[in-house]
């Protein structure tokens, strides 16, 4: 949530989403109207709490010290608990890093945070309470992501989750990601194996040479997949992130697939239970363009859902659609001639691109100024 030194004006909403924010804030005997607390531990914030006035103010999973709930709800505030019995915070205020993903994942992966919530998320409809608890959950992310994304040129790159890490079709998607970065563009995937975590790597890599990227590659390709090799797969990902950059990059995965493990790779994670919103908004914050590598079905859905949004997008409005692979994308899954149907006419018509390179991919997107 984003943080404001001044007190709010009427009718001003203030967001605070950590304890420095709140200690700038309040003072006693002053009003919380406005305030929209989230997140933040106040247990140890008693005696200011019980000189100020809660009238107005809106607070998501605060902790908060005993008696202080009743007495902010008497005075007029909405206070919304955690719900109990679920493995996640619902009101979270940041996106989640690879690390908070696969906590605990040293007892086994089924121990971790992700495996945890996604064995949660399995039985979640048939208890009214653990629906509402993920979609606070993918609300507050939704929040976070909206300011992560403020002042960042972002190009989303699609792609199939089955590609090896021993394939030449993995290293040409890490080598893309890693173009994209190095032309100040910030690389945007579904978070997932495959062509996503290898757009992920080369994002990270942003800073090393073409040649310790494919070093980097090489030594990853030792545990090619995930399948039936969840713990090494996360671990020689984790081994080669801790030292190949910091470059920063995105990733946006969904527990609906939470049977594929979400890659060490993007520094910042916007993890949701709703698949259905995960794809709008991967689409919707790639205002720099996208760029699609082969892929199956989901890959396929992708091209059109963005095909739709440029289809009706004013001039100047639309962002470049680049299909890499041209062979794959005329003949295997012959979308282009599709795409060049449903864009014909178009002002986005401009942005469609089939090319056969990551070089001549980065460079479509390059061309672009939004």
């Amino acid at each position: 949530m984003r943080d404001f030194d001044e007190q709010p004006q009427h009718g001003r909403r203030i967001d605070i989403g950590t304890l420095e924010a709140f200690d700038r804030l309040a003072r006693p005997g002053g009003r919380m109207s406005g305030w929209r607390i989230q997140d933040v531990d106040l247990r140890d914030r008693g005696p200011i709490l019980e000189r100020m006035d809660g009238h107005g103010a809106l607070l998501l999973g605060a902790d908060l010290p005993p008696g202080a709930a009743q007495r902010l709800v008497a005075q007029g505030a909405l206070v919304f608990k955690d719900v109990p019995e679920t493995p996640f915070n619902a009101y979270r205020s940041t996106l989640y890093s690879p690390d908070d993903l696969v906590e605990g994942i040293e007892h086994g992966y089924e121990a971790s945070f992700d495996a945890r919530v996604y064995a949660w998320s399995r039985t979640r409809h048939h208890d009214i309470a653990n629906t509402l608890a993920a979609a606070l959950h993918d609300h507050s992310i939704d929040d976070a992501l909206a300011e992560w994304v403020q002042g960042r040129n972002i190009v989303g790159v699609m792609g199939g989750h089955g590609l090896a890490r021993d394939s030449e079709a993995y290293r040409a998607a890490a080598h893309l990601g890693h173009a994209l970065a190095r032309s100040g563009r910030v690389v945007a995937t579904g978070g997932g194996p495959g062509a996503m975590e290898a757009a992920n790597l080369g994002a990270r890599a942003a800073a090393r040479t073409a040649d310790e990227l494919d070093a980097a590659i090489d030594e990853l390709a030792a545990v090619p997949s995930f399948r039936g090799a969840i713990p090494a797969w996360i671990e020689s990902a984790r081994t080669v992130a801790a030292r190949i950059g910091d470059g920063v990059s995105l990733g946006i995965p969904t527990w609906h697939y939470g049977h594929e493990p979400p890659n060490s790779f993007a520094t910042s994670i916007a993890k949701y239970f709703q698949n259905s919103v995960r794809e709008d908004i991967l689409l919707r914050v790639a205002t720099g363009g996208v760029v699609v590598l082969p892929g199956a079905g989901g890959t396929v859905q992708e091209i059109f859902q963005d095909a739709c949004e440029n289809s009706y997008a004013a001039e100047g409005a639309w962002a470049p659609l680049v299909l890499l692979g041209e062979r794959y994308w005329t003949e295997d899954l012959p979308a282009w001639a599709l795409l060049q149907a449903v864009m014909r006419g178009r002002p986005g018509e401009a942005g469609i691109a089939l090319v056969d390179s990551p070089a001549d991919a980065a460079a479509r997107i390059a061309a672009f100024r939004p």
